[in-house]
């Protein structure tokens, strides 16, 4: 796609970046085939392709009007149109450097929203505050509110390793509203990796990977945010064999570090060869927990064979891990058994509405989308809906009176009863 840049904005690094996406669209729609507000809406201008040329036109006149940006932060930035350009235009990328570029004023509600969720969520202290209000007086709050709000998570008391923590070393990232939020899933990964005789460790003072901040429009905070982490994971490097990521909104943040940070003004090269060094350690938890898949079939086995009839599961893939790091078949492997029921659902490449923050920002469309979603997983009556990002659970828990739980907790469960 041909496109004439304002003079203005010419000589921008993330400028001359989005113009080599633009050129490598061919402009073919397979894009509105599976983009989740297309089909919801079935306006052009809510589809890549549409999108794609009003940022087009943003580059070429430096400015966008009002009613153009409303069809751009509807995008939930799910990527699934990456997965089927056949071009491999990278919208999502191209989206981001289009936001930051956007003057245009949000509503006085975007904007109060948008400035709480920044404060809020990635300071843990007041979250784990106000969660715990939520949880109390959840009955009285509005469903706008009270569907986000989990139920209150007690840890579990896993077993003891019961072999030496000799197979490796690896640093186990928290996240800010999965710490707080549902805190048995990191409990459960300590426990399946002691299990296979491997140790974990944290970061004292994690703080927020800036992926909220970053595709909040606030992105000289989320850059903020990622140098300073960058600096902390890199000096854990020496120390751990992987940085494992159990978040997949965090874990696909993370590997695009060097991608997001190449082209930002004022960037030292000494920050850019860490955040490089950083994202080749990073792996979601499933990749690292892949080589041993058949060791954690053969411990789960034994309390799964003691079901009457095989526990039907329903597995729902993040866009963040399906489009954004492309695992789309990484939980599967890990409940291949006898003794599950593993239930297809249709339309698995469309995102739940969850999309980090967007759930918030664009109530309607997120609810909309998360009603097909749950229609989808639920189809076959499922015991239990499986997923692999914080952000999604909570949003399909908030819709479904199915158990929503993250799949390593699930399974640590399993291979603890064992244990047992």
């Amino acid at each position: 796609m041909q496109t004439d840049i304002h003079e203005s904005l010419k000589l921008i690094p993330s400028v001359q970046e989005a113009e080599d996406i633009l050129r490598s669209c061919v402009h073919c729609g397979f894009c509105n085939a599976v983009c989740p507000t297309y089909q919801l809406l079935g306006d052009e201008l809510d589809g890549p392709r549409g999108r794609i040329y009003l940022i087009k036109n943003l580059l070429k006149d430096n400015e966008i009007s009002t009613e153009a940006n409303v069809h751009l932060s509807r995008c939930l930035t799910c990527r699934s149109c990456e997965t089927t350009c056949p071009s491999g235009v990278q919208y999502g990328r191209l989206i981001d450097i289009a936001r930051g570029l956007i003057k245009v004023k949000p509503t006085l509600s975007s904007r109060v929203k948008s400035l709480l969720l920044r404060k809020i969520i990635p300071n843990t202290g007041i979250f784990d505050f106000l969660l715990g209000l939520g949880q109390l007086f959840s009955p009285l709050l509005p469903s706008i509110l009270s569907t986000h709000v989990p139920p209150k998570s007690y840890l579990m008391d896993f077993p003891k390793p019961s072999r030496a923590l000799d197979r490796g070393n690896v640093l186990l990232l928290g996240g800010c509203v999965q710490n707080i939020s549902t805190p048995n899933v990191n409990n459960a990964i300590e426990f399946i990796l002691s299990q296979l005789g491997v140790s974990t460790v944290s970061l004292e003072k994690e703080g927020c990977c800036g992926a909220l901040e970053y595709h909040l429009s606030a992105q000289k905070d989320g850059i903020e945010k990622m140098i300073r982490l960058v600096e902390n994971l890199h000096q854990q490097l020496t120390k751990v064999d992987y940085i494992i990521s159990s978040a997949s909104g965090c874990g696909v943040t993370l590997k695009e570090y060097p991608l997001i940070l190449k082209n930002e003004p004022g960037i030292d090269s000494s920050v850019l060869k860490k955040a490089q060094a950083v994202s080749e350690r990073v792996l979601d938890i499933g990749e690292y927990l892949g080589k041993y898949t058949s060791e954690l079939l053969r411990l789960s086995s034994d309390s799964l064979s003691l079901k009457s009839v095989p526990i039907k599961l329903a597995i729902h893939t993040p866009c963040t891990l399906q489009h954004g790091q492309k695992l789309p078949d990484l939980i599967e492997p890990f409940f291949q058994s006898d003794y599950i029921d593993l239930q297809k659902s249709i339309d698995s490449h469309l995102c739940c509405g969850s999309a980090g923050a967007y759930s918030i920002m664009q109530p309607d469309i997120s609810s909309a989308l998360t009603d097909e979603k749950l229609r989808a997983l639920n189809m076959n009556n499922p015991d239990l809906i499986l997923t692999a990002n914080i952000g999604c659970q909570l949003t399909l828990q908030g819709g479904s009176t199915t158990k929503v739980q993250h799949w390593v907790e699930y399974l640590a469960e399993l291979i603890a009863q064992k244990k047992r």
